[in-house]
């Protein structure tokens, strides 16, 4: 293979300077590295250096790797039972996390959806070996947006739980506005469903269709799936990876596995990677595979794709800070790299908040105490409505609630739905950290006819969690239990 006319450095703001440094660099060296023994040396060098119980699960992941590939080669060293039991751990997770899946993967595809697999669950379904290697703790899988309703409604009537804390009656007329939401249920079922299959900022539908017409049909626990192409599975894993400073970074390992195992057809991954955007952490994720750990990539296409990330523009200094590994920015650069994210998560934020804007009831604080209220606090209660709101005339809601609020500063999140129809949200920033005694007034306009059952005013956790475990938790994210003060109609102005 012919080398770059380009030497690639490592300092700012070439992309040798977002390459993984350090602790990070002897793992994935440990991994990735073809010569066996040098890959084992990295790997003990890592352990003489390290403590397997005070990294992160960054680490712990390629840990993994590193354990399935080594296995009783590394008994000799001491922190090799804690290695060996780490991988066990984190394998029966998997395992665990791909059981509790299964049941609803098998009822999208026999509603009639067929599903892609991304990031680690394509990659096992590609190569079943890899299982005991490569954490997948949640499913990706990617449906095509006409089917994107038919798999929420499974999911829901499975009793998978949204971790965003919205409801479903929220969710479902905006299911074209969301590129992916996250399933809980159970202590281990985690499911990512997504209807597009890269980041909002590297959004090109023309590719998007085109990811399905190139992959190829495969079976994961049974279960007749999709897997994207060789080039996509790249492209994908540089798509994500890149913007998340390597939090995860077996990432590259899969990187490296799709391109060593052959059949990437370059021209489709140089395309895929202009349209969408990629080319800057796809420079720093080839280069750092060709040049330290003797992966496979044509000279012709590191050149190609180091000279779309040259002419990237301003948005090249963006990208390269967020594909650089966290772990390693100092002082300003940690600033910079934030700010870039922040600016890329507001534009994200303000783009679905264009497509489909919720109705919002800001509360306010009240000393009104008319009314004698609920007889006790609950996180869901039927509006106490008089019998004359029928038809089709707007009334303007005035609600009242009275709660008992943790001491820390959080959102208070209740909902108004009416069957399946939803008709706002009602939320409150409670800036202080004192607790007690906190009663609310919202106001808004509805159409009561537009209900297809009792209206009902619902307590809503701010996030979900798989487990409430911990006090603090559900103190700052928790569902707050409330009391009806009083409700009052009146026609709407």
């Amino acid at each position: 293979m012919a080398s770059m006319s380009r030497r690639i450095g490592r300092r700012f703001p070439d992309y040798g300077w977002a390459w993984p440094t350090n602790g990070l660099d002897q793992l994935l060296k440990a991994v990735l590295l073809p010569d066996h023994h040098a890959a084992q040396a990295q790997a003990l060098l890592w352990l003489d250096a390290n403590d397997i119980d005070a990294v992160e699960f960054r680490e712990h992941r390629l840990l993994a790797a590193i354990a399935d590939r080594f296995g009783k080669a590394l008994a000799a060293h001491a922190a090799y039972p804690r290695l060996a039991g780490l991988q066990k751990m984190l394998w029966t997770k998997s395992r665990l996390a791909m059981r509790e899946a299964e049941p609803a993967l098998k009822a999208i595809v026999d509603a009639g959806v067929p599903i892609m697999l991304l990031k680690g669950a394509s990659r096992i379904a590609v190569e079943p070996a890899a299982q005991r290697g490569r954490v997948a703790h949640d499913i990706d899988i990617l449906v095509r947006p006409e089917h994107m309703a038919d798999a929420f409604d499974v999911l829901r009537q499975g009793d998978w739980q949204v971790s965003t804390g919205v409801s479903p009656q929220y969710l479902k007329p905006r299911l074209t506005a969301v590129r992916s939401m996250n399933f809980f249920k159970g202590s281990y079922g985690d499911i990512d469903l997504h209807q597009v299959a890269y980041d909002w900022s590297q959004a090109d539908e023309a590719d998007d269709v085109a990811v399905w017409e190139r992959a190829s049909p495969a079976t994961f626990t049974g279960i007749d799936v999709l897997v994207p192409s060789a080039a996509d599975r790249v492209t994908l894993a540089i798509g994500h990876g890149g913007l998340d400073a390597h939090t995860h970074s077996d990432w590259l390992v899969d990187t490296a596995s799709a391109i060593r195992a052959g059949g990437v057809d370059w021209a489709v991954l140089g395309d895929v990677v202009a349209r969408r955007h990629i080319a800057v952490p796809t420079a720093v994720a080839l280069s750092y595979l060709e040049a330290e750990m003797s992966v496979p990539i044509p000279s012709e296409v590191l050149e190609q794709v180091i000279g779309m990330a040259d002419r990237a523009g301003a948005s090249r200094i963006a990208s390269l800070l967020q594909a650089k590994p966290r772990t390693d920015f100092r002082g300003l650069t940690w600033l910079s790299r934030g700010v870039a994210k922040q600016l890329r998560m507001r534009k994200k934020r303000a783009g679905r908040e264009r497509e489909l804007p919720g109705i919002v009831w800001h509360g306010r604080r009240t000393q009104t105490v008319g009314g004698t209220g609920s007889a006790t606090p609950a996180l869901s209660q039927q509006l106490p409505l008089p019998p004359a709101v029928t038809g089709g005339v707007p009334a303007e809601i005035d609600i009242v609630v009275r709660l008992d609020v943790p001491p820390v500063r959080r959102r208070i999140e209740m909902e108004l739905n009416g069957g399946e129809c939803h008709f706002a949200r009602l939320r409150y920033r409670k800036l202080g950290k004192s607790g007690g005694r906190l009663t609310l007034r919202f106001r808004g306009t509805i159409r009561p006819d537009q209900a297809d059952g009792a209206l009902v005013l619902s307590a809503r956790p701010s996030r979900q969690f798989r487990k409430w475990e911990h006090e603090q938790t559900v103190a700052t994210y928790g569902a707050v239990p409330f009391q009806i003060v009083s409700v009052t109609v009146s026609p709407a102005r």
